[in-house]
This record gives C-alpha cells, structure tokens and sequence, in this order.
C-alpha cells in the first residue's frame, strides 16, 4: 500500500479497529500480549572488555553470537510465541559511534548536546503540544555527516525537499 493510499486507511479506524488490512489476522484487538526487548548484542564488545581495549577490539564476537543464538532460541521455544522482538541498543561494538539520537513522543521539536552526542526530538504528525506545525523531518546521512531539517506537512507537500539536502544525496 503506498503512501497515498494509506492516508484514506486512517479515518476508517473506529472503536480499536482497522479494515485496512482485512486479510490480516492483526487487524482487530484481542485482548492482551506480549513482546520481547532485547538490547546491546554489541558484537565484540566482550573481547574488548575482558582485554581491557574497549576504544579499539571489537574483532572478535563468538561469546555474543552464541548469546544471540540462546536468546533467539529462548524465545523460539516460548508458548504463547510473542507478538514481536524488539532489538535496541548497540548492535555492535565499532566506532566512530553514535553521533545523533532521534526520537519523538513529545509533540515538539527540541534537542541538546552532550560530550558530542546530539539529541534530536521531532515534533508530531498528529497533535502539537508546542508551536511547531505538523510535520516530519527528513534526515540525510553521508559518509561526512549527517544533516536534518523538520518540514512542516504543508512545507514538504508543495516544496518537497530543499536543493542542499537533495544535493547530499546525490553526491556519491
């Protein structure tokens, strides 16, 4: 389903229930679940700790691999089966790092650094807490850098994206 027409899908959600998707099984509410949070595999990170060389290492993962394997086989044996696994954190143990975090939840836009870590937080689609119009940000990431702007619905819908950022992306 494309974007467009998943925009007609949204009115039609009434009383905890979507026809959009009426050959699916999860389209109606059925009562509780449950899903599994997983976090920081950090494939070779155990290495670098135990040697004590955690700003370099990271060559060597068959301690966290095997991990992997017990915890996907843990919740393969599971009855009932999770509705779904969640897997956050640092996937593995590699620099240059993480240099911006994205998130939302607050229904405006703000952020901070700290120690080189930039903290985004977009504003929502749906209902604004703040001043901020309804929006989305777009975020470009090349090999120097990575760059977002927010952009109003309106904003995106009649301009699209402005000419720098689609020049970052059409560099090679």
């Amino acid at each position: 389903m494309s974007a467009a027409e998943a925009g007609g899908v949204f009115h039609r959600a009434r009383g905890r229930t979507l026809d959009a998707f009426p050959a699916e099984k999860e389209n109606e509410w059925k009562g509780p679940f449950y899903f599994i949070l997983g976090a920081d595999p950090q494939f070779g990170l155990m290495k670098a700790w135990s040697t004590g060389d955690c700003d370099n290492g990271g060559d060597e993962w068959e301690q966290e691999i095997r991990l992997t394997e017990q915890a996907v086989q843990a919740i393969n044996r599971l009855n009932p089966k999770p509705k779904f696994f969640v897997l956050c954190g640092d996937l593995i143990h590699a620099m240059p790092g993480v240099k911006v975090v994205f998130s939302g939840h607050y229904h405006r836009n703000a952020g901070g650094t700290y120690q080189n870590l930039d903290m985004v937080v977009s504003s929502a689609i749906g209902c604004q807490l703040g001043r901020d119009p309804h929006g989305l940000r777009v975020v470009v990431v090349t090999a120097e850098k990575i760059v977002h702007r927010y952009y109003s619905l309106d904003e995106l819908s009649e301009k699209g994206v402005e000419d720098d950022l689609m020049d970052l992306i059409k560099k090679k």
